[in-house]
């Protein structure tokens, strides 16, 4: 079983960052594929950005290129999500999520590729 949990979130104001982490259970990282997600209220939940396994290779949004950046910290078991620009397009619940399926050089992008998800952290943005 995986246990993900986030953490980060929180008010800012256009034009701020934000970092986002994800706190994974040991050995997380080497078994799955990670990536972060979002839900904007009455809208489907999307991919931020995520990594192949082991992390050789990463995806992004194509709107969110050059603002976000993904990361991780295998030996803290933490992945991040730093966050700059922020819009209030990018409110939303985000969360992070592990896959059992596993590419060395592939992203998954759909959420339901993922089994395991954390709780979310809450991000709002004011304009």
């Amino acid at each position: 079983q995986v246990h993900l949990v986030e953490s980060g979130g929180g008010l800012v104001q256009a034009g701020g960052s934000l970092r986002l982490a994800c706190a994974a259970s040991e050995g997380t990282f080497s078994r799955y594929t990670m990536a972060w997600f979002r839900q904007a209220p009455g809208k489907e939940r999307e991919i931020v950005a995520g990594f192949s396994w082991r992390g050789g290779t990463t995806y992004y949004a194509e709107s969110l290129k050059g603002r976000f950046t993904i990361s991780r910290e295998n030996t803290k078991n933490t992945m991040y999500l730093q966050m700059n620009s922020l819009k209030p397009e990018d409110t939303a619940l985000y969360y992070c999520a592990a896959s059992t399926t596993y590419y060395s050089d592939y992203v998954l992008r759909a959420d339901y590729e993922y089994d395991y998800w954390g709780q979310g952290t809450q991000v709002t943005v004011s304009s």
